[in-house]
């Protein structure tokens, strides 16, 4: 009976575990690109991650931009050690880079290439608490 028990609780807990949330999802805050930034939602998106604008500003506050909605983080895949690779969207030149990203508690070091990575930007996002 004690085996019988031990075991419901390990598959109860690892249940649970498959369920938790990625430490990524969440809202989180641009960095300022061509003087306005945003608040993207990370959410999953199939057996990876992608982030949609949710809010945007400039130095006037508030605005409704035209990328309102629009997915900004694509596909982005956990590798382990809050690191993740897909792609991300840039909405100052439309321009699609190959992604990677580093988590670290509530901040996201992000970085768009092209050219086999020999061109790179870089962006610092921190958590919307």
């Amino acid at each position: 009976m004690k085996h019988l028990i031990a075991s419901a609780l390990a598959s109860l807990a690892l249940s649970t575990a498959a369920f938790a949330a990625d430490p990524v999802e969440g809202t989180w805050k641009t960095q300022p690109d061509d003087g306005a930034y945003a608040y993207v939602e990370i959410k999953p998106c199939g057996a990876a991650f992608c982030g949609t604008i949710a809010r945007t500003f400039n130095d006037q506050g508030e605005y409704q931009s035209p990328n309102l909605g629009k997915t900004l983080v694509i596909d982005m895949v956990p590798q382990g050690d809050g690191a993740y690779e897909g792609q991300v969207w840039r909405p100052s030149n439309d321009k699609i880079y190959i992604g990677k990203m580093d988590l670290s508690g509530d901040d996201i070091k992000l970085r768009g290439c092209v050219a086999g990575g020999l061109i790179c930007s870089k962006q610092s996002w921190s958590r919307v608490k």
